[in-house]
């Protein structure tokens, strides 16, 4: 049996948490409405705000745009002798450089002299301006093609060996200078 003082404060309980229990069902109620993502027409403003936009005058005709052009003097082909000495210096030091940084197609590197030698002369039938060197450095021998000095030329020259030497690939190395 359950003491009568203690009834009024058990009454209590049992009330907080039937109130507590209704708020945690009213809480997980259906959610609130998703909002609306579509696009709508942009809002025209309540007032027109033009009168607002600062005007600036048109600009005046200045005097000097009116006057007419002097006319252009021509120039005069006075070269200095000290320019021009400097030129026939770099002229003759440039026609002695021989070698330059530039490109070479690897056409074939390994170890069989006949399979080198065939590339060679396919390449040679076929293109025959093209410079080729065949080293052979003990074992292995490898088949260069060409002197490039940029690596558009190297990559176009590629393309067309291509079908020849299908491993050929591209070597950036000291070339000559054709002359």
């Amino acid at each position: 049996m359950i003491p009568t003082t203690t009834l009024p404060l058990l009454r209590n309980v049992l009330l907080l948490c039937g109130l507590l229990s209704l708020g945690a069902c009213a809480a997980s109620g259906p959610a609130a409405p998703v909002a609306d993502t579509t696009r709508r027409a942009p809002q025209v403003p309540p007032e027109d705000l033009s009168r607002f936009r600062p005007v600036f005058p048109a600009p005046k005709a200045t005097a000097a745009a009116t006057a007419p052009r002097a006319r252009p003097v021509p120039p005069t082909n006075q070269v200095n002798s000290q320019i021009e000495q400097r030129l026939r210096d770099l002229a003759y030091t440039n026609r002695n450089v021989k070698y330059a940084q530039g490109y070479r197609v690897l056409a074939y590197v390994g170890l069989e002299k006949d399979k080198a030698m065939s590339i060679r002369r396919a390449i040679i039938s076929r293109y025959p301006e093209e410079t080729d060197y065949l080293t052979y450095k003990n074992p292995i021998f490898r088949l260069q093609i060409g002197d490039y000095l940029t690596r558009l030329e190297a990559a176009q020259a590629l393309l067309r060996l291509r079908p020849l030497a299908p491993r050929a690939e591209l070597e950036s190395m000291q070339v000559n200078i054709a002359k």
